[in-house]
């Protein structure tokens, strides 16, 4: 959400979505997490919270996060559900599982549109100071894609300054919708 909030205050045209079945937020220990179905407005998990511990979870941040989250849209989504009109030019993932569940719903999928879209992995440990660098680097990364006549002729080479300039491998992959 980060990476949406930032490229969205620059004008870019951005949606974001979750892959895994529920919203799984940190919870009083590892065995007991908070789980939400998509489409849980962002304010109601953030009011669930709030009542069951407000100290723990302002604490850790997840209520702070949730106020921000909820400033940028209303609920998280499920791409799997939610990303099959073909209006992306690019997909970004911050963890490499994320990516292979991507890139497989992408080819599990009919190319109705046959359009392509790329699909590219920055990985991103799962923190605030690492989201927020993330965000900018992602940035960084759709102003070089943005910055070419053709992205699909000169992915190559811009994927090969952006890991020289920031000394971070990415994955990526095109498929079509």
């Amino acid at each position: 959400m980060e990476a949406h909030s930032l490229l969205k205050r620059q004008g870019f045209d951005v949606s974001s979505y979750g892959t895994g079945a529920h919203v799984k937020l940190p919870g009083p220990s590892l065995r007991e997490p908070n789980v939400y179905d998509f489409g849980t407005p962002y304010k109601q998990m953030f009011d669930d919270l709030r009542r069951k511990d407000p100290d723990l979870y302002k604490r850790n941040g997840i209520l702070p996060m949730l106020k921000r989250n909820s400033s940028v849209k209303l609920a998280p989504q499920r791409w799997q559900e939610n990303a099959s009109d073909g209006s992306f030019d690019v997909v970004f993932t911050f963890e490499e599982k994320v990516f292979d569940m991507v890139v497989e719903d992408l080819h599990s999928r009919d190319q109705a549109f046959m359009r392509s879209v790329l699909v590219i992995n920055l990985e991103v440990k799962d923190n605030h100071e690492e989201a927020a660098i993330g965000a900018q680097l992602a940035f960084d990364l759709c102003q070089m894609i943005e910055a070419s006549d053709s992205w699909e002729d000169s992915i190559d080479e811009i994927i090969a300054a952006f890991e020289t300039k920031h000394r971070r491998k990415l994955l990526y992959s095109i498929s079509f919708y």
